[in-house]
């Protein structure tokens, strides 16, 4: 059956929900969450650890099920929605690419910082040749200038990606900001564009809308916020605010409410809440899922997790570099004189 869409959602409580629960999904929670938003019409189901294929280890955290188990487990049940993936090239590799194709992946995201898409071609053309949908996922896209963003997008379009995202992983772009870049994409690449929002100053909603707006037809969203630092965009809010502006989603309203409330709901440690850190995350603009590091870092050496993220963000640390995080906090104590716990 074929749906109807001005925009397609890509749900992520899956894989970016996966730093919300320290990457201790279940099987069977999976199956019940990927049940569910087939049955809701969501085109398209996020599943890996939440750094990605391969993302499972001591730095990143972790895994209680391994991401081929679960993208399988997913895949049995997605119906006529698509499994995605994501892979950042140096954690994920063509082999974890391949194993993920093989139990049902359809779409993989290649994930690169702003700056850094020259790392992509062989995992875009790799996803290609398996018959994937590709995706060039261009991460802390506020740190680049807009003719920096247009270049790096402009080299994932040339390695054969059907859609570039602009993903605020710092939750720190206003609006404004997201229009304009959205905008010069649209104008400059001939592929689809997607969008990805972080919650840390409560903009997620907004700047998804004004993606939409400005040409971005691939818009990302999460189960209840579900989600690194504040969350990402509400799917089942951004379903009903689409709705209302008479943008199609394809996406039945009550079961993708009832799913969020009774199902995804009951997995959440904590309610996604817009802390002190998630707004630091934000507004010094530091990758997302910096704030729980920060945070047990900040506790283990007697210091502020806020001080350790601006610090973080004045030394434009970036995803992939979590190692940083104890020594910066180290050096905090050391200079405030504070004797680590």
């Amino acid at each position: 059956m074929t749906i109807e869409r001005d925009i397609q959602i890509t749900e992520v409580a899956l894989r970016d929900g996966s730093h919300a629960v320290r990457h201790q999904y279940t099987v069977e929670q999976v199956q019940a969450v990927t049940k569910g938003l087939a049955d809701a019409g969501v085109p398209y189901i996020e599943v890996t650890h939440g750094d990605g294929l391969a993302g499972s280890s001591l730095q990143y955290g972790l895994s209680k099920v391994s991401d081929i188990k679960l993208i399988e487990a997913a895949a049995d049940v997605a119906g006529d929605s698509k499994i995605a993936v994501l892979l950042l090239p140096g954690i994920g590799t063509i082999e974890d690419l391949k194993e993920a194709a093989s139990v049902g992946a359809k779409m993989v995201r290649v994930a690169t910082h702003v700056t850094e898409a020259d790392v992509a071609p062989q995992h875009i053309a790799m996803g290609k040749e398996l018959g994937m949908e590709a995706v060039g996922f261009l991460m802390m896209s506020h740190m680049a200038p807009v003719e920096k963003l247009i270049e790096q997008a402009k080299l994932m379009e040339s390695y054969g990606a059907d859609i570039v995202y602009m993903t605020d992983s710092a939750g720190y772009l206003l609006p404004e900001q997201v229009t304009e870049r959205i905008g010069a994409l649209r104008q400059e690449l001939q592929c689809e564009i997607g969008f990805h929002g972080h919650n840390n100053l409560s903009m997620a909603m907004a700047n998804s809308i004004a993606a939409i707006k400005a040409g971005a037809t691939r818009i990302d969203g999460s189960l209840r916020c579900f989600g690194a630092g504040a969350g990402n965009t509400q799917t089942e809010v951004l379903a009903a605010v689409c709705d209302r502006m008479g943008i199609k989603t394809g996406i039945d309203l009550y079961k993708i409410q009832d799913l969020a409330e009774d199902i995804v709901a009951p997995l959440l440690p904590v309610t996604p809440t817009i802390t002190r850190e998630a707004i630091t995350l934000g507004y010094a603009g530091v990758y997302s899922t910096f704030a729980y590091h920060a945070k047990r870092a900040a506790a283990q050496f007697g210091v502020d997790a806020r001080d350790v993220l601006v610090e973080l963000a004045r030394r434009q640390v970036v995803g992939g570099q979590e190692d940083m995080i104890i020594d910066v906090a180290a050096e905090l104590a050391a200079r405030q004189g504070v004797a680590a716990k």
